[in-house]
């Protein structure tokens, strides 16, 4: 398509180079012929539509939209006025498109420093899960997600949620409540 531009783009400039040296009168005997030409295509394509290929759009959107509806109305073309504008829309947003289009589609990687993080967490506090060491990054005010904790564990190939049989919350409570003593002295108000 980029070669077929770059063609109709050349081509259209050397017929622009030719029109120089024509008087005023030469040049509106060629519109007047080319319109006929166009009327007569018309009358033979009958109900059915031209079909331009999305590099034959580009030639006639890009001079022909600064133009008012009112002169687009008048010219002689083989697509309504909207559409010569509606194209070149089109050819605007694909150009933004491209520019804005990220480099690497899809969810950026963790950082590897918080993956280091999460490993070395996960490390140290066998029993944890992942819900637990999102709960632990959250505290000093580190920002991922659940998800991406367990994401990291499973790339890793760590259970991210063990078995924590030996200690659950039950168990917890049930140590600290025997373990507690009494306190002697005096009491705070």
């Amino acid at each position: 398509m980029l070669l077929r531009l770059a063609y109709l783009t050349g081509t259209n400039a050397f017929a622009a180079l030719r029109l120089l040296p024509m008087s005023d009168r030469d040049k509106d005997t060629e519109i007047l012929a080319l319109r006929h030409q166009i009327t007569v295509l018309e009358r033979q394509l009958g109900p059915d539509r031209v079909k331009f290929a999305p590099e034959d759009r580009a030639f006639p959107a890009a001079p022909l939209v600064p133009l008012s509806r009112q002169v687009l109305r008048r010219l002689r073309l083989l697509v309504q006025p909207d559409t010569v504008q509606r194209w070149h829309r089109d050819l605007m947003k694909q150009r933004h498109a491209r520019t804005c289009r990220p480099k690497r589609p899809g969810r950026p990687p963790t950082a590897r420093s918080i993956r280091i993080l999460i490993l070395r967490l996960v490390r140290e506090n066998p029993s944890w899960g992942y819900r637990r060491v999102h709960g632990e990054l959250a505290t000093p005010g580190i920002t991922v997600a659940a998800s991406t904790v367990w994401e990291v564990l499973q790339a890793e190939s760590i259970d991210p949620a063990p078995n924590r049989a030996a200690t659950t919350r039950a168990d917890a409570r049930s140590a600290s409540s025997s373990s507690t003593t009494t306190r002697t002295g005096p009491t705070r108000r």
